[in-house]
Protein backbone atom coordinates (compact mmCIF):
# COMPACT_ATOMS: atom_id res chain seq x y z
CA UNK A 1 0.00 0.00 0.00
CA UNK A 2 1.37 3.77 -0.54
CA UNK A 3 3.33 5.08 1.93
CA UNK A 4 2.70 9.68 2.43
CA UNK A 5 6.06 11.03 3.99
CA UNK A 6 5.11 14.18 5.98
CA UNK A 7 8.64 16.26 6.42
CA UNK A 8 8.52 18.38 10.24
CA UNK A 9 10.01 21.23 10.51
CA UNK A 10 10.64 20.73 14.55
CA UNK A 11 11.64 24.11 16.41
CA UNK A 12 12.52 24.14 20.06
CA UNK A 13 13.10 20.30 20.51
CA UNK A 14 16.35 20.78 22.46
CA UNK A 15 13.94 21.48 25.06
CA UNK A 16 12.70 18.98 27.54
CA UNK A 17 8.78 19.05 26.38
CA UNK A 18 10.14 19.30 23.02
CA UNK A 19 12.64 16.60 22.97
CA UNK A 20 11.06 13.60 25.35
CA UNK A 21 7.25 14.36 24.42
CA UNK A 22 7.29 15.44 21.20
CA UNK A 23 10.23 14.33 19.08
CA UNK A 24 11.06 11.15 21.25
CA UNK A 25 8.56 9.76 22.10
CA UNK A 26 5.57 11.42 19.14
CA UNK A 27 7.44 12.07 16.22
CA UNK A 28 10.57 9.44 16.30
CA UNK A 29 8.08 6.77 17.93
CA UNK A 30 5.78 7.29 15.33
CA UNK A 31 8.54 6.88 12.63
CA UNK A 32 10.09 3.58 14.21
CA UNK A 33 6.40 1.98 14.21
CA UNK A 34 6.26 2.80 10.11
CA UNK A 35 4.03 5.54 10.24
CA UNK A 36 -0.08 6.43 11.36
CA UNK A 37 -1.93 3.27 9.42
CA UNK A 38 -4.70 4.51 7.01
CA UNK A 39 -7.74 2.58 6.78
CA UNK A 40 -6.80 1.63 3.28
CA UNK A 41 -3.82 0.23 4.75
CA UNK A 42 -1.41 2.89 3.35
CA UNK A 43 0.79 5.13 6.00
CA UNK A 44 1.81 8.29 6.86
CA UNK A 45 4.91 8.24 7.57
CA UNK A 46 7.10 11.28 9.04
CA UNK A 47 10.62 12.86 8.56
CA UNK A 48 11.58 15.00 11.50
CA UNK A 49 14.01 18.72 10.42
CA UNK A 50 15.00 19.97 13.64
CA UNK A 51 15.56 23.89 13.78
CA UNK A 52 17.28 25.60 16.86
CA UNK A 53 19.54 27.94 18.30
CA UNK A 54 22.32 25.82 19.30
CA UNK A 55 24.07 24.00 16.66
CA UNK A 56 25.92 21.53 18.90
CA UNK A 57 22.84 20.20 20.82
CA UNK A 58 21.23 19.68 17.07
CA UNK A 59 23.96 18.10 15.67
CA UNK A 60 23.94 15.51 18.51
CA UNK A 61 20.76 15.01 18.82
CA UNK A 62 20.53 14.43 14.54
CA UNK A 63 23.23 12.04 15.05
CA UNK A 64 21.81 10.12 18.06
CA UNK A 65 18.12 9.33 16.15
CA UNK A 66 19.30 9.19 13.09
CA UNK A 67 17.86 12.43 11.45
CA UNK A 68 19.22 14.05 7.98
CA UNK A 69 18.79 17.39 8.31
CA UNK A 70 18.76 20.20 10.99
CA UNK A 71 19.63 23.83 11.30
CA UNK A 72 19.83 26.90 13.22
CA UNK A 73 18.49 29.11 10.63
CA UNK A 74 14.40 29.16 10.52
CA UNK A 75 14.29 31.80 7.76
CA UNK A 76 16.52 29.90 5.56
CA UNK A 77 14.64 26.17 5.91
CA UNK A 78 11.18 27.95 5.22
CA UNK A 79 12.74 29.24 2.22
CA UNK A 80 14.31 26.42 0.97
CA UNK A 81 13.03 22.75 2.67
CA UNK A 82 9.88 20.91 1.24
CA UNK A 83 9.03 20.02 4.53
CA UNK A 84 4.64 20.96 4.96
CA UNK A 85 4.80 21.26 8.38
CA UNK A 86 5.60 23.26 11.06
CA UNK A 87 6.05 22.41 14.89
CA UNK A 88 6.91 25.16 17.71
CA UNK A 89 8.22 24.32 21.33
CA UNK A 90 10.23 27.44 21.78
CA UNK A 91 9.70 29.90 24.44
CA UNK A 92 6.59 31.61 24.62
CA UNK A 93 8.57 34.50 23.38
CA UNK A 94 8.85 33.22 20.62
CA UNK A 95 6.30 31.79 19.03
CA UNK A 96 4.29 34.15 17.34
CA UNK A 97 7.18 35.81 15.00
CA UNK A 98 8.12 31.98 14.12
CA UNK A 99 4.47 30.83 13.52
CA UNK A 100 3.70 33.50 11.26
CA UNK A 101 6.53 33.07 8.97
CA UNK A 102 6.00 29.69 8.59
CA UNK A 103 1.93 30.39 7.91
CA UNK A 104 2.70 32.66 5.42
CA UNK A 105 4.40 30.25 3.23
CA UNK A 106 1.25 27.70 3.41
CA UNK A 107 2.68 25.37 6.34
CA UNK A 108 0.15 23.49 8.82
CA UNK A 109 1.12 24.13 12.00
CA UNK A 110 0.87 22.72 15.04
CA UNK A 111 2.14 24.10 18.18
CA UNK A 112 2.42 24.35 22.09
CA UNK A 113 0.90 26.19 24.47
CA UNK A 114 0.84 29.19 25.02
CA UNK A 115 0.02 30.14 21.62
CA UNK A 116 1.18 34.04 21.94
CA UNK A 117 1.74 36.16 24.79
CA UNK A 118 -1.47 37.81 24.46
CA UNK A 119 -5.17 37.54 23.23
CA UNK A 120 -4.20 40.04 20.73
CA UNK A 121 -0.93 37.93 19.35
CA UNK A 122 -3.41 34.41 19.52
CA UNK A 123 -5.79 36.72 17.48
CA UNK A 124 -3.23 37.43 15.01
CA UNK A 125 -2.34 33.78 14.42
CA UNK A 126 -5.90 33.11 14.24
CA UNK A 127 -5.94 35.51 11.20
CA UNK A 128 -2.97 34.10 9.50
CA UNK A 129 -3.94 30.73 9.64
CA UNK A 130 -7.59 31.47 8.15
CA UNK A 131 -5.88 33.57 5.50
CA UNK A 132 -3.43 30.89 4.01
CA UNK A 133 -5.66 28.19 4.33
CA UNK A 134 -3.73 26.37 6.95
CA UNK A 135 -4.77 23.50 9.52
CA UNK A 136 -3.60 24.53 12.97
CA UNK A 137 -3.36 22.85 15.77
CA UNK A 138 -2.21 23.30 19.71
CA UNK A 139 -1.01 20.70 22.32
CA UNK A 140 -3.83 19.88 24.16
CA UNK A 141 -1.92 16.41 25.47
CA UNK A 142 -4.19 16.37 28.95
CA UNK A 143 -7.59 15.26 27.00
CA UNK A 144 -5.54 12.37 25.97
CA UNK A 145 -4.70 11.00 29.06
CA UNK A 146 -6.18 7.69 30.09
CA UNK A 147 -7.39 9.20 33.19
CA UNK A 148 -9.14 11.65 32.05
CA UNK A 149 -10.28 9.81 29.07
CA UNK A 150 -11.93 7.34 31.09
CA UNK A 151 -13.73 10.40 33.31
CA UNK A 152 -14.73 11.10 30.11
CA UNK A 153 -16.19 7.69 29.67
CA UNK A 154 -17.94 8.23 33.19
CA UNK A 155 -19.37 11.34 31.85
CA UNK A 156 -20.60 10.33 28.55
CA UNK A 157 -21.65 7.43 30.09
CA UNK A 158 -24.51 9.73 32.03
CA UNK A 159 -22.46 8.49 36.32
CA UNK A 160 -22.62 11.54 37.46
CA UNK A 161 -26.44 12.71 37.33
CA UNK A 162 -26.17 16.09 36.94
CA UNK A 163 -22.34 17.24 38.02
CA UNK A 164 -22.21 19.74 40.51
CA UNK A 165 -18.42 20.52 40.96
CA UNK A 166 -14.82 20.08 40.07
CA UNK A 167 -11.83 20.19 42.07
CA UNK A 168 -8.56 20.04 40.71
CA UNK A 169 -5.08 19.96 42.55
CA UNK A 170 -2.04 20.06 40.53
CA UNK A 171 1.41 20.81 41.55
CA UNK A 172 4.75 19.89 43.02
CA UNK A 173 7.71 20.90 45.31
CA UNK A 174 10.38 22.78 42.90
CA UNK A 175 13.52 23.00 44.45
CA UNK A 176 14.72 26.52 44.79
CA UNK A 177 18.13 25.18 42.65
CA UNK A 178 20.40 26.25 45.95
CA UNK A 179 19.95 23.06 48.47
CA UNK A 180 19.01 20.94 45.18
CA UNK A 181 19.07 21.51 41.40
CA UNK A 182 15.58 22.96 40.30
CA UNK A 183 13.53 19.98 38.20
CA UNK A 184 12.28 23.21 36.07
CA UNK A 185 14.21 25.21 33.62
CA UNK A 186 14.41 28.58 35.23
CA UNK A 187 12.80 30.84 32.62
CA UNK A 188 9.52 29.47 34.24
CA UNK A 189 9.91 32.04 37.08
CA UNK A 190 10.94 35.32 35.33
CA UNK A 191 7.69 36.71 33.99
CA UNK A 192 10.08 38.71 31.31
CA UNK A 193 10.57 35.17 29.45
CA UNK A 194 7.16 33.79 29.19
CA UNK A 195 7.15 32.57 32.60
CA UNK A 196 4.26 32.16 35.19
CA UNK A 197 1.58 29.53 36.30
CA UNK A 198 -1.34 31.20 35.08
CA UNK A 199 0.34 31.84 31.95
CA UNK A 200 1.19 28.25 31.84
CA UNK A 201 -1.75 26.41 33.75
CA UNK A 202 -4.96 28.62 33.14
CA UNK A 203 -4.42 27.71 29.12
CA UNK A 204 -4.89 23.86 30.30
CA UNK A 205 -7.70 24.23 32.77
CA UNK A 206 -9.36 26.22 30.01
CA UNK A 207 -9.41 23.53 27.71
CA UNK A 208 -9.38 20.47 30.31
CA UNK A 209 -12.92 22.29 31.75
CA UNK A 210 -14.80 23.28 28.02
CA UNK A 211 -13.96 19.81 26.73
CA UNK A 212 -15.33 17.75 29.78
CA UNK A 213 -17.96 19.85 31.70
CA UNK A 214 -18.30 23.46 30.15
CA UNK A 215 -17.38 26.69 28.85
CA UNK A 216 -15.60 29.18 31.24
CA UNK A 217 -17.62 32.13 32.02
CA UNK A 218 -16.48 33.82 34.98
CA UNK A 219 -13.01 33.44 36.87
CA UNK A 220 -11.78 34.59 40.56
CA UNK A 221 -7.88 33.97 40.74
CA UNK A 222 -5.19 34.67 43.01
CA UNK A 223 -1.99 34.60 41.51
CA UNK A 224 1.25 34.48 43.46
CA UNK A 225 4.94 34.11 43.94
CA UNK A 226 5.71 32.16 47.11
CA UNK A 227 9.79 31.81 46.57
CA UNK A 228 10.85 35.03 45.60
CA UNK A 229 14.20 34.04 44.70
CA UNK A 230 15.78 31.22 43.13
CA UNK A 231 19.18 29.63 41.31
CA UNK A 232 19.90 28.90 37.83
CA UNK A 233 20.75 26.25 36.00
CA UNK A 234 24.71 27.77 36.54
CA UNK A 235 23.98 28.06 39.77
CA UNK A 236 23.29 31.85 39.80
CA UNK A 237 20.83 33.64 42.15
CA UNK A 238 17.71 35.69 40.28
CA UNK A 239 15.11 36.95 41.55
CA UNK A 240 11.32 35.19 40.88
CA UNK A 241 9.53 37.61 38.71
CA UNK A 242 6.67 35.00 37.83
CA UNK A 243 3.96 33.72 39.71
CA UNK A 244 4.97 30.20 41.12
CA UNK A 245 1.43 29.29 42.43
CA UNK A 246 -2.49 30.33 41.24
CA UNK A 247 -5.77 29.51 43.12
CA UNK A 248 -8.92 29.81 40.91
CA UNK A 249 -12.77 29.52 41.18
CA UNK A 250 -14.01 28.80 37.44
CA UNK A 251 -17.80 29.43 36.94
CA UNK A 252 -18.89 26.68 34.30
CA UNK A 253 -21.13 27.22 31.60
CA UNK A 254 -24.37 24.96 33.06
CA UNK A 255 -23.72 25.90 36.76
CA UNK A 256 -20.92 23.84 37.52
CA UNK A 257 -18.35 25.33 39.80
CA UNK A 258 -14.44 24.17 39.40
CA UNK A 259 -11.59 25.05 41.63
CA UNK A 260 -8.30 24.34 40.92
CA UNK A 261 -5.36 25.24 42.88
CA UNK A 262 -1.60 24.87 40.76
CA UNK A 263 1.56 25.58 42.77
CA UNK A 264 4.94 24.68 42.15
CA UNK A 265 5.47 25.16 46.07
CA UNK A 266 3.23 22.79 47.42
CA UNK A 267 4.45 18.77 48.80
CA UNK A 268 2.41 16.11 47.26
CA UNK A 269 0.01 14.47 49.41
CA UNK A 270 -2.39 12.84 46.67
CA UNK A 271 -1.85 9.96 44.39
CA UNK A 272 -0.48 11.79 41.10
CA UNK A 273 1.04 14.87 40.23
CA UNK A 274 -2.61 16.35 39.09
CA UNK A 275 -6.23 15.11 40.13
CA UNK A 276 -9.51 16.38 39.22
CA UNK A 277 -12.38 15.41 41.94
CA UNK A 278 -15.87 15.67 40.15
CA UNK A 279 -19.12 15.38 42.28
CA UNK A 280 -22.62 14.72 41.11
CA UNK A 281 -26.00 13.57 42.14
CA UNK A 282 -25.48 10.36 41.27
CA UNK A 283 -21.71 9.58 41.86
CA UNK A 284 -18.69 10.90 42.16
CA UNK A 285 -14.57 10.51 40.32
CA UNK A 286 -11.27 11.53 41.02
CA UNK A 287 -8.95 11.02 38.31
CA UNK A 288 -5.26 11.47 37.62
CA UNK A 289 -2.76 11.00 34.52
CA UNK A 290 -3.61 7.01 34.63
CA UNK A 291 -5.55 6.07 37.57
CA UNK A 292 -9.40 6.90 38.06
CA UNK A 293 -11.44 5.64 41.00
CA UNK A 294 -15.25 5.80 41.74
CA UNK A 295 -17.92 6.16 44.53
CA UNK A 296 -21.43 5.55 43.17
CA UNK A 297 -24.29 7.29 44.99
CA UNK A 298 -25.42 3.14 45.91
CA UNK A 299 -22.25 2.60 47.81
CA UNK A 300 -21.41 6.01 49.11
CA UNK A 301 -20.94 6.02 53.35
CA UNK A 302 -22.48 7.81 55.49
CA UNK A 303 -19.83 9.33 58.09
CA UNK A 304 -20.80 11.32 60.90
CA UNK A 305 -18.91 14.37 62.09
CA UNK A 306 -17.45 14.00 65.57
CA UNK A 307 -14.32 15.46 66.88
CA UNK A 308 -14.30 13.89 70.02
CA UNK A 309 -13.57 10.87 68.22
CA UNK A 310 -10.28 9.00 65.99
CA UNK A 311 -11.70 8.71 63.01
CA UNK A 312 -11.92 4.97 62.24
CA UNK A 313 -12.62 4.92 58.57
CA UNK A 314 -10.41 4.17 55.46
CA UNK A 315 -11.90 6.86 53.33
CA UNK A 316 -9.79 6.05 50.27
CA UNK A 317 -10.43 2.34 50.24
CA UNK A 318 -13.97 3.01 49.72
CA UNK A 319 -13.75 4.26 46.05
CA UNK A 320 -13.25 1.82 43.17
CA UNK A 321 -10.89 1.89 39.87
CA UNK A 322 -12.02 2.62 36.77
CA UNK A 323 -10.71 -0.64 34.46
CA UNK A 324 -8.51 0.88 31.67
CA UNK A 325 -10.18 -1.74 28.98
CA UNK A 326 -8.21 -0.52 26.06
CA UNK A 327 -4.42 -0.11 26.04
CA UNK A 328 -3.47 3.63 26.01
CA UNK A 329 -0.30 5.44 24.84
CA UNK A 330 1.36 8.64 24.91
CA UNK A 331 -0.87 11.13 24.46
CA UNK A 332 1.09 13.88 22.90
CA UNK A 333 1.83 11.01 20.59
CA UNK A 334 -1.84 10.39 20.05
CA UNK A 335 -2.75 13.88 19.50
CA UNK A 336 0.10 14.39 16.72
CA UNK A 337 -1.31 11.59 15.31
CA UNK A 338 -4.63 12.78 14.74
CA UNK A 339 -3.23 16.72 13.98
CA UNK A 340 -1.56 14.38 10.85
CA UNK A 341 -4.75 12.90 9.75
CA UNK A 342 -6.30 16.05 9.84
CA UNK A 343 -3.53 17.29 7.25
CA UNK A 344 -3.44 14.56 5.48
CA UNK A 345 -7.26 14.89 4.95
CA UNK A 346 -7.43 18.54 4.17
CA UNK A 347 -9.68 18.41 7.12
CA UNK A 348 -9.76 21.39 10.59
CA UNK A 349 -8.15 20.15 13.55
CA UNK A 350 -10.51 20.04 16.59
CA UNK A 351 -8.05 21.96 18.63
CA UNK A 352 -7.10 25.02 16.80
CA UNK A 353 -5.21 28.04 16.99
CA UNK A 354 -9.38 29.77 18.37
CA UNK A 355 -9.38 27.20 21.30
CA UNK A 356 -5.48 28.47 22.34
CA UNK A 357 -6.85 31.89 22.19
CA UNK A 358 -9.44 31.04 24.47
CA UNK A 359 -7.13 29.98 26.43
CA UNK A 360 -5.06 32.75 26.52
CA UNK A 361 -7.99 35.03 27.48
CA UNK A 362 -8.81 33.01 30.78
CA UNK A 363 -5.01 33.85 31.24
CA UNK A 364 -5.92 37.11 30.69
CA UNK A 365 -9.02 37.35 33.19
CA UNK A 366 -7.22 35.47 35.70
CA UNK A 367 -4.58 37.75 35.68
CA UNK A 368 -6.53 40.84 36.16
CA UNK A 369 -9.17 38.91 38.79
CA UNK A 370 -5.52 38.53 40.87
CA UNK A 371 -4.95 42.14 40.46
CA UNK A 372 -7.67 43.75 41.44
CA UNK A 373 -9.47 41.47 43.68
CA UNK A 374 -12.21 40.91 41.83
CA UNK A 375 -14.58 38.59 39.57
CA UNK A 376 -14.14 38.63 35.50
CA UNK A 377 -16.69 37.64 33.43
CA UNK A 378 -15.14 36.43 30.06
CA UNK A 379 -17.02 36.88 26.83
CA UNK A 380 -19.22 34.28 25.25
CA UNK A 381 -17.37 32.08 22.92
Amino acid sequence: MPETTYRILMNGVTGRMGYRQHLLRSILAIREDGGVPLPDGGRLQVEPVLVGRNADKLARMADEHGIADWSTDLDAVLAEDPATIYFDAQLTTERKKAILKAAATGRHVFTEKPIAESVAEGEELVAAAEKHGIVNGVVHDKLYLPGLIKLKRLIDGGFFGQILSVRGEFGYWVFEGDYLPAQRPSWNYRAQDGGGMVLDMFCHWNYVLENLFGAVEAVTAKAVTHISERWDEEGRRYEATADDAAYGIFELAGGVIAQINSSWAVRVDRKELVEFQVDGTHGSAVAGLFGCRVQPRELTPMPVWNPDVPTAEDFRAQWMEVPDNRTFGNGFRAQWEQFLLDVHHGRPHPYDFAAGVRGLRLVDAGLRSSAEGRRIELPAR
